[in-house]
């Protein structure tokens, strides 16, 4: 930078410093280019922020390739000082599959972890929360969830469509 403006080194530093810039530095960012975004947004926000009456609203996500390690030695606990600290070295015991379920109003996490991230282990997984989920007269069920290849299958449209009380608004595509 210095040399394609003629100033010294020095001086590029010193107006760098002063304003807080860090070019080096760069953050990353994605728009989404779903066209029914804003539908979306309002559709999943609302129902977080003003869920409808009666209705019981779960955020549905799943976590792949989560790697299970144990630590040779015991973590040391935080303390007012020091964050918590670990040992480096650790033992990789292969990898599982996350599945979660977060009911927004009570904070209830229903989750399941499994070896591999099929289809299947996703109707298992919502078949374990269909039956943690007591069946009342009149009460809705709006399964939050991103698009995920796994929720857009046939066998998956085919579970929800047998299953009237839930509706399924997705997130955006592309939304974090």
């Amino acid at each position: 930078m210095a040399g394609k403006t003629g100033m010294s080194q020095t001086a590029t530093v010193r107006i760098w410093n002063a304003f807080g810039l860090q070019p080096h530095r760069t953050k990353t960012f994605k728009l989404s280019k779903d066209s029914q975004f804003i539908d979306k947004v309002r559709d999943v926000v609302g129902l977080y922020l003003d869920p409808p009456e009666r209705a019981i609203v779960l955020c549905v996500d799943e976590k792949s390739q989560v790697q299970a390690l144990d630590r040779l030695q015991p973590l040391l606990p935080m303390t007012r000082s020091s964050p918590e600290r670990h040992a480096h070295d650790y033992v990789r015991n292969g990898t599982t599959s996350l599945f979660s379920a977060l009911d927004v109003a009570t904070g209830k996490v229903i989750g399941k972890c499994v070896r591999r991230h099929r289809v299947s282990d996703f109707l298992r997984f919502m078949n374990d929360v269909d039956k943690a989920i007591p069946e009342e007269e009149g009460v809705t069920f709006h399964i939050v969830m991103n698009n995920a290849a796994t929720h857009k299958t046939v066998q998956v449209k085919r579970w929800f469509a047998r299953r009237p009380r839930y509706r399924i608004p997705f997130t955006p595509t592309g939304a974090p």
